[in-house]
């Protein structure tokens, strides 16, 4: 998979309209609405991921900086040329994780299909999401 057509992929759903959802959305239900929020946008990028054969993704809930009061959900996309982070709720592209402010991006908790976890957060000296049962 190409960065330039995930970009693509991350630009046109950074075009859906934010609103806040106390709902958990469905991949299909983003798809079909003219809003969504973070974890709509997240989980809608995370399914076209898997169904465009990316492997060790994780759907990660955490804090978009350290004195936020609310979460936000973000991808995190580990490869063989480094982490990255897959942003579609502010970013317009795809960053790599090592780039970021350490008081950025910090994760609690980390998905990928069944399995769920509780993040450990290592950054600088670790620039992905370490996570554990």
């Amino acid at each position: 998979m190409s960065l330039t057509t995930l970009n693509q992929w991350i630009t046109s759903l950074r075009a859906i309209p934010y609103q806040y959802s106390r709902q958990w959305k469905t991949p299909a239900q983003v798809n079909s609405d003219v809003v969504a929020d973070c974890k709509g946008k997240a989980i809608l990028l995370y399914a076209i991921l898997r169904a465009n054969g990316a492997t060790h993704v994780l759907f990660v809930i955490g804090k978009h900086h350290i004195a936020d009061l609310r979460t936000h959900a973000w991808l995190e996309w580990d490869t063989t040329s480094g982490t990255y982070l897959l942003y579609p709720t502010f970013n317009r592209a795809v960053e790599r994780v090592s780039e970021h402010d350490p008081a950025t991006y910090i994760p609690h908790y980390a998905y990928n299909g069944p399995r769920k976890y509780r993040a450990s957060y290592h950054r600088p000296s670790s620039p992905h999401v370490v996570a554990s049962n």
